[in-house]
Parts: C-alpha cells; structure tokens; sequence
C-alpha cells in the first residue's frame, strides 16, 4: 500500500456536502418572501385604491358648490425627493354628480396669490386625483393646505385645511426641522 492519507470530508453525512451554503441560501430564499409579502399587498391594495384614498381619511369638505374627499396618502414623514425638496402626498375623490363640473384641482402649503400660483395640479381619475406637494422650507407648523377648485363656469373655489388635521407627521418633522435648523444656524438668515 501507498503511504497516502486519504482525507474525510466532514460535511460527508450532511444535506448539500461541501456545497451546505447552497442550501442555507434556497431557504433564505423561502423566508424572505414570506416575511415581506405582507407588507407588500398592503402596499399594492393602497396603490390601487382597494383599500381606501389613502392611509389616513380626513372625511369629506365642501368647496364652494361641489363636496370632495380628502387623503392622506401615507401617514410618514415627507419624503426627501432630492432637488425637488420635500414632499407629502395627498389624494381626492370628488362626489359622483360633482365630478364632471371640475376642470382643475390644485393643493399648495401656504394661501395662493392668485389662480397661476395656486400650487400643484391633482392628476388622475374625478374618482382619485393625487399629487405631491412640496414643503416650503419656510413651512410653519401652523401654515394650511389650500385646496383649489376651478369649474368648467370659470368660478375658483378654495378651501383651507390647517396642517396639523391634513397631516400630524408633517407637523412633527416641521418641529423637528426647526429644532435642527435653529441648532445649526450660524448667520441668523432664517428665524427661529
């Protein structure tokens, strides 16, 4: 006989052999969808409109002749959309008889000036419009979101709703905003 030692594979009786990771990764594979699969159709059922306007109804608003339900869309934060700044999204659907007497819709932070600053355009269905409206980084807690409503007759309509009933996680990362902000504010241009 040959003086060779013959090696034992240690993973020998085990599933997989030398190749077990393959294993561990097929069953990661598995839990991963399971984990995160109901938080996903709860996503998709908000997106399509199956399970409501929005996380957060606010009930319905008259607007000069005509009535609308308000949403918000997701109960977070604003999101930091870059360059654009930070947005909160909000949804609308008209009531069925009001609906073909509405040409445009818009919602901007902050009392319009006049009809071509009255904010961003709603898009979508009469049934479901939503939009991103941008923060103003001069936001206040107490501000309101306008909603302005023009008709096919060339009446506009606006209605007020105080921040703090539109959406309470905006007012919280306005407050928290301004701590930070007053915090780091060297040259005093913005108030604190």
């Amino acid at each position: 006989m040959t003086g060779a030692k013959v090696k034992t594979n240690p993973h020998a009786g085990l599933p997989g052999g030398r190749h077990r990771w393959c294993f561990h990764l097929s069953a990661l594979l598995l839990v991963i969808p399971i984990l995160l699969g109901p938080k996903f159709f709860r996503e998709e059922a908000l997106f399509f409109g199956d399970s409501g306007l929005g996380q957060r109804e606010l009930g319905e608003k008259a607007i000069g002749p005509w009535h609308v339900h308000i949403a918000e869309y997701m109960t977070s934060a604003p999101t930091d959309q870059g360059l654009a700044g930070h947005m909160k999204t909000f949804a609308i659907r008209w009531n069925p008889g009001d609906a073909d007497h509405i040409k445009a819709s818009y919602f901007r932070i902050g009392k319009p000036r006049s009809l071509r600053a009255a904010g961003v355009v709603l898009s979508g269905g009469p049934y479901r419009q939503m939009a991103d409206v941008p923060i103003p980084e001069r936001a206040k807690p107490a501000d309101a979101l306008w909603l302005t409503v023009e008709g096919w007759d060339g009446t506009v309509h606006q209605a007020a709703i105080s921040l703090d009933e539109a959406s309470p996680a905006t007012i919280v990362w306005l407050k928290q905003r301004g701590e930070t902000r007053c915090e780091t504010e060297f040259f005093g241009s913005l108030p604190c």
